[in-house]
């Protein structure tokens, strides 16, 4: 065992599997993990960001960004799944890092996670606003242009007023209890999936081939680019594991949500992408509102309509599952004494973080008012791909020093699989902007400060 003041002492996996259970409520089934799977892969990556990235980045290639992301997430979600089966505990990434690389490894990526989930909060928030807008606007109501998005997004933007009130719904929703939350987020995803599909259907019989090209405008570094900027929007299952302490029997269910989310995201991203970008030409697409105004523009305005509004109703899911993700780290931190344990109180009724979770709606709705989306966005990748590479790593590591272990799911092709999640995720973060490593190296310091001077004093393991 290492030793007690060593800031990589680790926790066993034998102790992390069996503590404080009862803490949190299991009420989830297996497909109400995939549907706040679904929810949490399916949404922004669609709706918003495939028209911005099409737009400014990839063009036509935008489809390539999606696959080149998806390659990277699907190594990494077989390590996820073989963890989740493992270890049935809140905390996903920071809890399998903890157990197998070390506390400093642990506190450092559920650090992360605070900031990722939190800004991918409010990046959704950001682009169901847009939506709205749309809507609004078709239905001739003129709102004042204050209240109508973040400073420097328009003339006379103040606030995105309604960015910051569906944070602070989400908050609201989470509050009433996982099994209530976890019923309504079912329902919104199968009317998402809908709305998806009819966007697939309709829009393949107006699909000109004339649009596909050039399908490199930007050449294949920018379809590369691309698929650093929505590489979040391919992994809500990792936000999703962080829910495996409210799983009924997760040793079964978390690993096969983790495979089926994944799957099912994956194939409609793939005919989404290509109808968007066959409808229009990537320079006309709407960076915030892609999917409506190609459907306007094809004469379909009734139908952008509808679609603007399961946009809306539909991006809820990812805010749902992505405020449960960093709810549920910030709680596991809190509970093993990283943070301080005031976080870590539980409704005595509803058996759900309260207090966290209106601190985390604030913050998002604090960031989705007053920061243009891809400022927003930026904050949101880096962290992510770093989780990967610890997942990946840490599941090879744990397959070596404890085979013995009983796993309910197995990563194929081990060491190769893990070891590609390694490497897209290491070669995704080079293509991010030098402002994200800026961002991310002061909120880098800002944890090692708070780590020296509170967690590693505090920790329940010194």
């Amino acid at each position: 065992m290492v030793g007690s003041r060593s800031v990589f002492r680790r926790k066993p996996v034998d102790q992390i599997a069996t503590e404080h259970e009862g803490d949190l409520s299991r009420s989830l089934g297996l497909w109400q993990l995939t549907a706040i799977g679904v929810g949490g892969i399916i949404g922004a990556g669609i709706f918003t960001l495939a028209g911005a990235v099409a737009n400014e980045t990839a063009g036509p290639a935008v489809l390539v960004s999606f696959l080149i992301a998806g390659i990277a997430s699907v190594a990494a979600a077989f390590s996820y799944a073989e963890f989740a089966g493992l270890i049935p505990k809140a905390g996903s990434a920071y809890t399998y890092g903890y157990s197998v690389l070390g506390e400093i490894v642990g506190w450092f990526i559920g650090w992360d996670l605070l900031l990722e989930y939190t800004a991918i909060v409010a990046v959704v928030a950001i682009g169901i606003s847009g939506y709205f807008g749309f809507l609004v606007q078709g239905l001739g109501v003129s709102l004042p242009a204050w209240m109508l998005g973040a400073p420097g997004t328009g003339a006379g933007h103040v606030v995105d007023l309604f960015a910051v009130l569906l944070c602070l719904l989400i908050a609201f929703l989470l509050n009433l209890g996982i099994r209530t939350a976890a019923r309504a987020e079912t329902f919104v995803v199968a009317v998402k999936v809908a709305v998806v599909l009819l966007v697939v259907v309709v829009g393949f019989f107006h699909i000109d081939p004339a649009n596909y090209t050039p399908f490199f405008p930007y050449g294949f570094g920018g379809a590369v680019t691309g698929a650093a900027t929505v590489f979040f929007a391919v992994f809500g299952y990792d936000a999703m594991s962080t829910a495996a302490e409210e799983s009924r029997d997760a040793r079964r269910h978390m690993p096969r949500a983790i495979v089926y989310s994944l799957a099912i995201s994956m194939v409609l991203y793939v005919l989404a992408t290509l109808v968007l970008t066959g409808m229009q030409n990537y320079r006309r697409i709407d960076p915030e509102s892609g999917f409506s105004s190609a459907f306007a523009a094809a004469g379909l305005s009734g139908l952008a309509s509808v679609i603007a509004v399961g946009a809306i109703v539909g991006i809820l899911t990812v805010m749902f599952t992505f405020m449960l993700g960093v709810t549920r780290v910030w709680f596991s931190m809190s509970r093993d004494g990283l943070l301080p344990g005031w976080f870590a109180r539980l409704h005595p009724v509803r058996r759900v973080p309260t207090r966290v979770t209106w601190i985390v709606g604030a913050a998002s709705a604090g960031i989705a008012g007053f920061l243009p989306i891809r400022e927003a966005a930026e904050l949101t990748n880096i962290g992510i791909l770093l989780a990967f590479v610890v997942v990946c790593v840490a599941v090879i590591v744990l397959r070596h020093r404890r085979p013995d272990l009983p796993r309910t799911f197995r990563t194929p092709g081990m060491p190769v699989v893990p070891a590609i999640g390694v490497i897209f995720s290491i070669w995704l973060i080079t293509f991010l902007d030098p402002v994200t490593w800026l961002r991310f190296a002061v909120w880098f310091a800002v944890g090692a400060v708070v780590y020296f001077a509170y967690g590693r004093r505090h920790s329940r393991l010194a």
